[in-house]
């Protein structure tokens, strides 16, 4: 088969589409032929040698993918050759074909395209993972997401409006505070123009944010802080603003608030498993009703990954980048 690989690290010439051997399914996993994948920032930081994959995994990138189930290995119950599938994956989306443990896979949503299906499973097992399974949002509180008009981002702003939370986002600038609000967002934030903490307080009346999504990091923990109400839980996913910062300890004492951290790709087998099983149960059924759906910025060729990588580089879309046989 061909995969993308990455000789050397670098910037986004670095990625080479090549002939690797094919992979064989283990115990409990299938092989899936790939229609597409989707461009994460986990996939640059690879590109350049900052993040890579587990021992004994994939070495090529790529976090998710869809296609059809080619051969089932040892164990493997409840799914078939044939099938269409999406799936969650520790690396190797970003080839022909992919080996994923069956506790990873999701069928394709009614009414969602095979190549558009791929812009899935990593944001919706982030975020029901982080927002609802870790920080617990519900009916009635406020949440804010940074870079709202990114893949999680779109993804965070459906789910949070369709379970009933009044949702705030930043994003920069008009364009991309549209794209949000046309999803459901009730406050717009450009942060390249306003203090998100002010914005935040003048929006709920001073009480503050009960849940945060961050994918920025050190740079805005500090302030995520003191943007959050009393009880309030920030959830961060993202160091794009830097691994180190300082808080007032006294000031999140004060609002008996919790800071959690969490990253997808290293769990335990088991725990992604639960994840996925919680996303089929409760986001898949909003999807199949056309209330949360995938935001497909553009589509591309695995042989201009180079080009999608650099897309996602410069923040210069809306939703995901997805890459396509």
């Amino acid at each position: 088969m061909h995969a993308i690989t990455i000789p050397q690290p670098g910037g986004p010439e670095a990625l080479v589409w090549a002939e690797v051997p094919d992979p064989v399914p283990g115990d409990g996993e299938v092989l899936v032929e790939v229609a597409a994948s989707a461009v994460n920032r986990a996939d640059l930081l690879q590109r350049q040698g900052f993040y890579d994959p587990p021992p004994g995994t994939s070495p090529y990138p790529g976090l998710e993918c869809s296609g059809r189930i080619t051969a089932l290995g040892p164990g493997v119950t409840g799914w078939a050759v044939g099938d269409e599938v999406c799936a969650l994956l520790v690396g190797g989306g970003y080839a022909e074909q992919v080996v994923v443990p069956a506790g990873q896979l999701l069928p394709v949503p009614a009414g969602v395209g095979l190549v558009e299906a791929a812009a899935l499973p990593e944001v919706a097992c982030t975020v029901w993972s982080n927002v609802f399974m870790i920080a617990h949002l519900r009916p009635g509180e406020t949440f804010l997401v940074h870079g709202g008009a990114s893949g999680i981002g779109t993804m965070a702003v459906q789910l949070a409006k369709a379970v009933g939370a009044r949702v705030l986002v930043t994003a920069g600038g008009k364009e991309k505070l549209a794209r949000c609000a046309e999803l459901g967002a009730d406050v717009l934030i450009d942060y390249r123009e306003q203090d998100f903490v002010e914005e935040v307080r003048a929006a709920t009346g001073g009480a503050g944010a009960d849940v945060i999504l961050d994918i920025i990091g050190a740079k805005y923990l500090d302030r995520n802080v003191k943007a959050l109400a009393r009880n309030g839980r920030l959830a961060i996913i993202g160091l794009q603003g830097g691994r180190r910062g300082e808080i007032d300890l006294a000031a999140l004492l004060a609002k008996r608030a919790a800071i959690t951290a969490t990253t997808l790709r290293a769990r335990p087998l088991e725990e992604k498993a639960a994840i996925v099983g919680a996303v089929r149960e409760h986001v898949w059924p909003l999807v199949e009703a056309g209330r949360v759906r995938p935001v497909v910025h553009e589509v591309l060729p695995f042989a201009e990954a180079a080009e999608a990588h650099r897309i996602v580089e410069a923040s210069a879309h809306v939703g995901k980048v997805l890459l396509a046989r």
